[in-house]
């Protein structure tokens, strides 16, 4: 897509930044989708694609890159426009009220409101030390496919519940799983813990990777803990260390911010800029409850006043979807 204009720009192609496109197709609105991440998805592509998701209303458990296919084929049925790998960098309030983004490569995109669904805002995983260099050579900081692993050896390094989580779906697919933390308490749920000791999973704890050996690829990594060095084969290294989040230029656009990473909204999700919207995680307000169901009723509250304020002869209740003309999948 080159320079656009839209009735709606979303930024973040997170799970609620995608019903939001749906949602506003269904308003009858134009969209764009921008996400700096390569996929659609957000976190949940990028952190826990095969982790079982239990708290989406009317799915007893979903897989998180099911879901994420689910909410792509929910929105492709109005055309947004997603303009994935590219980061908003500045917002600009027209004289004539529309709102133009422009990303970090010069696209620009022209649209009359704005919602704004980044998460946490950009993050960026917290490095393993012994791994410099070794990214995209057997090191990654996400498990995109399980099924990558299959037949390795693989050292998951961390004590969150997503160090945890990997070992465990890991366990069955994978020739060996060790599990390196440098304290013997976990930061992860007390039953993923108990799930993982009772597991196949080798527990290193008080103890670190100091360094990974190999030719082009990763081939063993040396563990320094209590009892000394040891040396271990790994094919794979996942290091799940937790990650740092910034609200990157967003915090230039005039928005107020709130603990240094949340935008406050009234209760139409309106942000302190006329013509900026906000939904998910990134919101906040009393009583904010940060889950992905939460997310989607705010993308539908965001969406239908932004139809409002695009056009005022718009109702702010869009009527029901039962009781609109099917739309061609």
């Amino acid at each position: 897509m080159t320079d656009a204009e839209r009735d709606l720009l979303v930024i973040g192609a997170g799970p609620v930044g995608l019903y939001a496109a749906y949602y506003a197709g269904f308003r009858g609105l134009s969209t764009a989708v921008v996400d700096s991440l390569p996929e659609a998805g957000g976190q949940v592509t990028a952190m826990y694609p095969e982790k079982p998701i239990y708290d989406i209303a009317g799915f007893p458990q979903v897989r998180g890159r099911d879901l994420v296919a689910g909410l792509l084929e929910q929105a492709r049925r109005f055309d947004p426009a997603f303009v994935l790998g590219e980061r908003a960098q500045d917002l600009e309030r027209n004289a004539d009220g529309t709102i133009t983004v422009t990303t970090a490569s010069g696209l620009r995109v022209h649209c009359r409101a704005v919602i704004i669904s980044g998460g946490i805002g950009t993050f960026t995983p917290r490095p393993l030390p012994a791994g410099d260099g070794w990214l995209d050579r057997g090191l990654s900081y996400f498990v995109p496919s399980l099924e990558a692993h299959a037949g390795q050896d693989v050292v998951v390094v961390g004590g969150g519940d997503s160090a945890c989580d990997w070992a465990l779906s890991l366990e069955p697919i994978a020739r060996s799983v060790r599990l390196v933390h440098r304290r013997t308490a976990f930061r992860a749920h007390a039953h993923s813990v108990a799930q993982l000791m009772a597991s196949t999973v080798e527990v290193v704890t008080e103890a670190q990777v100091t360094a990974v050996r190999g030719r082009e690829r990763v081939e063993e990594v040396e563990i320094t803990g209590a009892d000394g060095v040891t040396v271990r084969p790994a094919q794979a290294i996942i290091a799940a260390l937790g990650f740092t989040a910034n609200l990157g230029p967003i915090r230039q656009w005039g928005v107020d911010v709130s603990g240094n990473r949340y935008l406050p909204v009234d209760t139409t999700m309106s942000t302190s800029v006329p013509g900026v919207f906000a939904a998910g995680d990134i919101t906040d307000y009393p009583g904010k409850v940060r889950l992905i169901s939460v997310g989607f009723g705010e993308a539908a509250t965001a969406v239908n006043n932004a139809a409002v304020l695009i056009n005022p002869e718009e109702q702010l209740f869009p009527g029901h979807s039962t009781d609109a003309a099917p739309t061609p999948a």
